[in-house]
C-alpha cells in the first residue's frame, strides 16, 4: 500500500477516536506506514529518537498499543525475534521469516482466503484472526550457507 495513503488512514482513525496527534506519535505512524521490514519497538524508538531526542520508549510502546487496539497495526510475536509490527498491512496475512537474519517478507498469496474457509468448514470454528508464518533462509542468507 502507498505509505502516504496508509499514513492518512491511521491519522484518520486516531482522530475519529479522539486521539491526539503529537509530533512523536506522527513520527511513529510515518515509520509504520512506510516500513516493509516489520520493525520492533526498539527499532522504531531509535528512529524516532533521532529527531525527537526526549522521546521515551514508553511513548513508542503506548502508541503501538493504541494502534493495536484500533486495529491499525499487526503484531507478530516470535520467540527468537521478539515482537515485530506491520503498519502497512494491519490484517492477517502470511509472512516469510528468515531464521538467520530475521528478515520478514509479505508474499501475496490469494489462496490464504481459501485455506481459511477450508479450515472453518472442517473445524466449525469462526475465525477472528490468524497468523501464518513460513520459516527458512532468505536469498541473501542462502548465499552465505
Amino acid at each position: 500500500m502507498d505509505p502516504h495513503i496508509r499514513l492518512n488512514q491511521m491519522i484518520k482513525v486516531l482522530k475519529e477516536h479522539g486521539r491526539r496527534l503529537t509530533p512523536q506519535r506522527l513520527a511513529i505512524l510515518k515509520i509504520l506506514a512506510k516500513s516493509d521490514g516489520h520493525p520492533s519497538v526498539e527499532t522504531i524508538f531509535e528512529m524516532v529518537k533521532a529527531n525527537f531526542p526526549t522521546t521515551s520508549l514508553a511513548t513508542v510502546y503506548n502508541t503501538i498499543n493504541l494502534l493495536k487496539r484500533e486495529k491499525e497495526v499487526l503484531e507478530l510475536g516470535f520467540a527468537h525475534l521478539g515482537s515485530r509490527y506491520d503498519g502497512n498491512k494491519p490484517y492477517p496475512h502470511p509472512h516469510a521469516i528468515c531464521t538467520a537474519c530475521g528478515r520478514i517478507v509479505d508474499p501475496e498469496c490469494g489462496s490464504i482466503v481459501r485455506l481459511t474457509e477450508e479450515m472453518a468448514n472442517q473445524t466449525g470454528f469462526h475465525f477472528t484472526h490468524h497468523q501464518i508464518c513460513f520459516f527458512g533462509l532468505c536469498p541473501e542468507c542462502q548465499k552465505v550457507e
